[in-house]
């Protein structure tokens, strides 16, 4: 697999640990003080799209080969004449074919569509502590920007203070913290995704929700992710609270409830204590029974009120992949969104993520194929996707888009998304060290790679501070936490980013982008997945031309 240089001297970005193919870090630290690219990016935005120090240097690529099949062996295509997908009142006169004019919108859904200004979304940010402990810069960056964020499992499971009597929730109060806190600051673009597991399932949590939140909220069908083949995870440092979680009806390893268990801990020995999810469908042994189960949960959640349902698959084998694509379509759910391996976690095995499930780019490659041959059968609608699985640049956005079209309608990031929110926080914290333990800022002073583009103010230091000023007003930009400012900024720059790939592609608008924009870097690619190698595409048009 091709993988980035740990320091990419163009654009001053430096990995401090290994850099896996996405460019981040395999581990990424809420207390990192850089400088990766997508940290930077987080404070200076869309600069980052250029090399540094202008006036002073020239630059030159360093991405000569490709060596294996991954979304680094893709290429974008370029034409050097036309323009596709103009939006409306924007002619094909130079002067309006210019990036910025490039209308990257895009919308998902059946009957109800979801609008939402850039094609990203996040993944699931669950029961980990370090989601509910950053949410307000997660959630509210979201809701400014316009795109979805994902709730993740067992968030009511977890919560000390939710009350579950009888298999139905009376109080929720960490859900209710992060659904109100997105949708505060929601204006009609985005949308807050709630997703269910089997202990979810269990606890009434659809049924809670819509009660409450009725059609503002999206539900969704878990059936894996890309990280891990088993439940989710945390670890618990009190055995306390590894006894309460055992009791709510988790896994919970190792048992808390064993006298060894218990005296190794308070002996040091073991230090923290695993809470694990279930399997799902264990007592199902075909496909056929599959649908009829997960046709009989759809049904459930729409007569219940529910008027958006997604589904999230993990990076599970071909015939997984088809039922996903095949029942979501004809459950006329909308969206799926199809996790490969290769991306995230807050918490997974390691070698497990190391070592099981379907690389994202084999795997989005058959899901078009999948889907293309789905949309054939009359009558069907092949259900709107998301891709997800190690993807973090605009790059990365453009080449799924191009993979997975015309189904791909977002971009799903995990950690990506949510480095802003961890940099944006310790900057608060040191700027306002009051807000330093409620924002959990983890840093004492601000390191050189913040304090050389400014030191003294949140607006010395994030390009897209007076953005977010005016659209909330001066007097609000005190309720709205730096890490979200600096969602903002990251956004920016994605967007920037993606504007330009699709310009010089000649593709004006989202629905435009078709896999005839991506050739593929090597033969191994072009074989996997369908894209062709580069000197190909066009060949017989370009002999023709010389031979006319």
């Amino acid at each position: 697999m091709n993988r980035p240089d740990r320091t990419n001297d163009a654009i001053g970005s430096v990995n401090r640990g290994n850099p896996c193919e996405s460019g981040l870090c395999t581990l990424c630290r809420a207390d990192c003080a850089g400088k990766c690219e997508t940290w930077l990016s987080s404070t200076r935005g869309r600069k980052m799209l250029y090399p540094r120090d202008f006036g002073t240097i020239t630059a030159g690529s360093a991405n000569t080969c490709h060596v294996g099949v991954s979304y680094n062996s893709l290429r974008i295509q370029g034409y050097n004449y036309g323009a596709h997908g103009l939006p409306k009142g924007i002619s094909s006169a130079a002067d309006d074919c210019i990036f910025p004019n490039v209308n990257i919108e895009t919308q998902f859904g059946q009957t109800v569509k979801t609008k939402c200004r850039l094609p990203i979304m996040t993944g699931a940010l669950g029961s980990t502590f370090i989601a509910a402990k950053y949410w307000e810069s997660f959630a509210i960056g979201a809701a400014l920007v316009g795109f979805p964020i994902v709730i993740g499992e067992n968030v009511v499971g977890i919560d000390k203070n939710a009350v579950i009597e009888n298999g139905k929730i009376k109080k929720a109060p960490e859900l209710d913290r992060r659904i109100d806190t997105y949708l505060k600051y929601y204006d009609g673009y985005g949308a807050i995704i709630v997703q269910l597991n089997v202990e979810d399932t269990r606890n009434g949590v659809a049924e809670y929700v819509i009660e409450k939140y009725g059609d503002k909220v999206v539900i969704e069908l878990k059936w894996g992710q890309g990280a891990k083949d088993i439940g989710g995870e945390i670890q618990v440092n009190d055995l306390d609270y590894a006894i309460f979680l055992k009791k709510r009806g988790y896994v919970v390893d190792p048992d808390p409830t064993v006298p060894e268990v218990q005296a190794a801990f308070r002996a040091g020995a073991i230090k923290t204590i695993a809470r694990h999810s279930r399997l799902g469908y264990t007592n199902l042994k075909s496909s056929n029974e599959v649908e009829k189960n997960f046709m009989g949960a759809v049904k459930h959640l729409r007569k219940i009120g529910y008027k958006r349902i997604s589904l999230k698959t993990g990076s599970y084998g071909m015939e997984a992949l088809a039922m996903s694509i095949k029942y979501a379509s004809e459950a006329k759910l909308d969206l799926l969104t199809i996790d490969g391996s290769g991306g995230g976690t807050g918490m997974s095995p390691w070698n497990m993520m190391e070592a099981w499930g379907v690389p994202s780019i084999l795997l989005h490659s058959k899901a078009h194929e999948y889907a293309t041959i789905l949309s054939r059968k009359k009558g069907v609608k092949g259900v709107d996707m998301a891709f997800a699985g190690g993807l973090a640049r605009e790059d990365h956005m453009f080449k799924a888009l191009a993979l997975g079209a015309p189904f791909t309608k977002m971009i799903c990031m995990g950690r990506s998304v949510m480095i802003p929110g961890f940099l944006g926080s310790n900057v608060e914290g040191v700027l306002n060290p009051n807000r330093k333990a409620a924002v959990c800022g983890q840093w004492d002073k601000l390191p050189n790679s913040i304090t050389e583009t400014g030191a003294g103010k949140a607006e010395e230091i994030f390009a897209g501070y007076y953005d977010v000023e005016k659209k909330v007003g001066k007097a609000e930009m005190k309720n709205i936490p730096y890490g979200a400012i600096a969602v903002w900024t990251l956004a920016d720059k994605l967007a920037a980013g993606l504007q330009q790939f699709m310009a010089g592609a000649r593709k004006f608008s989202l629905p435009a982008i078709t896999r005839d924009d991506i050739y593929a870097g090597n033969r191994e690619t072009e074989a996997e997945t369908g894209i062709p190698f580069i000197t190909d595409v066009a060949d017989k048009t370009a002999k023709k031309i010389l031979a006319s």
